[in-house]
C-alpha cells in the first residue's frame, strides 16, 4: 500500500468513526458549531466571539447564532471585554461544562464498549499506538 492509499484508508476510517460518534450524542439539540465552541471554551478558557469564529473557521454570523443558543440555555455567559468596551468575552458556565461532559461521557462509553467487544488485547494495543499517531497528525 502506497502513502496515498494509506491516506485514503485513514481518512475514510476516521470520517466513518466521527460520523458514528456523532450519532451517539445525547439529545441536547445543540448544533456542531455550538458544541465545538463550547468545547473550545472548556479547553482553552474565555474568548471573544470573533476569536471563536476564527478558531472554528465559521462566519461570525454563524458563531453569533450558536452563542445565542448557548446563552439562552445558560451554557455560557457574556461579559464585557476587560480592555475593549466594544467587545464581549464568552465564558462557559457550570451547566455548559455538565452538558459537554455528558456528551463526551456517552460517546466515550459507546466507544470503550465497542473496543472491548470487538478488539483483542493485541488489537487494543495497536489501537493505542495508532491513537497516539493520529494525535501527531492532527497537530
Amino acid at each position: 500500500m502506497d502513502d496515498n492509499e494509506l491516506a485514503v484508508e485513514v481518512r475514510e476510517a476516521v470520517s466513518r468513526l466521527a460520523r458514528r460518534l456523532r450519532q451517539e450524542r445525547p439529545p441536547h439539540e445543540l448544533g456542531l458549531t455550538a458544541l465545538s465552541a463550547l468545547s473550545r471554551l472548556y479547553r482553552l478558557g474565555p474568548a471573544s466571539p470573533s476569536a471563536l469564529a476564527a478558531a472554528e473557521n465559521v462566519q461570525p454570523q454563524s458563531m453569533t447564532r450558536a452563542l445565542a443558543t448557548l446563552a439562552e440555555r445558560g451554557l455560557i455567559v457574556r461579559e464585557p471585554h476587560p480592555t475593549d468596551g466594544r467587545q464581549t468575552v464568552v465564558t462557559i458556565t457550570a451547566a455548559g461544562r455538565t452538558v459537554l461532559e455528558q456528551d463526551r461521557s456517552q460517546r466515550d462509553a459507546w466507544l470503550a464498549a465497542k473496543i472491548a467487544d470487538r478488539l483483542t488485547p493485541v488489537e487494543q494495543e495497536f489501537l493505542r499506538a495508532a491513537a497516539k499517531l493520529l494525535q501527531v497528525l492532527a497537530r
